[in-house]
């Protein structure tokens, strides 16, 4: 026969060990929340790592090696415009605010603003610009269809296209026209070349598989 407890006994232990645990979680709690409190204090004082001064940065440009020495806020348009040796033009300063489209570059073939990204971040990579489309006096295929279909009128955003169709076409030299002006969303032509304009990128892209053929 089992011994019948007094209920309020029971009640009372029950209570006292409901306290005991609370209380432990409590201070685990409290020194856990202290802890957490003391690192995220440290790493807001913390002093972070931050180039300082004038860092020089190696990387190819147009398939040569190059450098450029400038303070880490500079952009890369800056660094080619103002402090390569000699300037390089070729990517066009217009509105400086990644905008219009009329620096673009592309950087390990990838085309971007070159307004809008740091020198520092192509430290070992590969920077192509209009001026190395052509190969010696050999126009690049978008390059001979963009004169051929007079595919510019004041030349400032001309660049800038000739960098984001030549990535499209790289890519896949049978791009559809929607496809091309999906490529050249971010360019902007205010002279309204645009039917000139991607009129010669279906031309120079006919003009790669051509070649693309020719060479099997």
């Amino acid at each position: 026969m089992k011994p019948v407890q007094d209920p309020e006994a029971a009640n009372q232990r029950l209570s006292r060990r409901s306290f005991l645990k609370g209380a432990g979680g409590a201070a685990a709690g409290s020194v856990l929340a202290t802890e957490m409190a003391q690192a995220a204090s440290e790493a807001h004082t913390a002093e972070p790592e931050v180039l300082k001064g004038v860092v020089q940065v190696s990387f190819h440009l147009n398939g040569q090696p190059t450098s450029v020495q400038v303070e880490p806020r500079t952009t890369l348009l800056s660094a080619l415009r103002n402090h390569h040796n000699p300037p390089h033009t070729a990517a066009k300063s217009v509105c400086e605010q990644g905008n219009c489209g009329a620096c673009t570059v592309l950087i390990d073939d990838q085309p971007v603003v070159s307004c809008l990204t740091l020198a520092v971040r192509v430290e070992g990579r590969h920077v192509r610009t209009a001026a190395g489309l052509a190969q010696g006096d050999q126009l690049s295929p978008v390059q001979e269809a963009m004169c051929a279909d007079d595919a510019l009128m004041c030349g400032f955003c001309t660049p800038g296209f000739a960098m984001s169709v030549t990535a499209c076409l790289e890519k896949n030299p049978a791009a559809s026209e929607e496809e091309v002006r999906r490529a050249c969303s971010g360019n902007l032509c205010r002279c309204g070349t645009y039917p000139h304009i991607f009129s010669a990128a279906l031309k120079a892209g006919r003009a790669m598989l051509q070649a693309q053929k020719g060479g099997k």
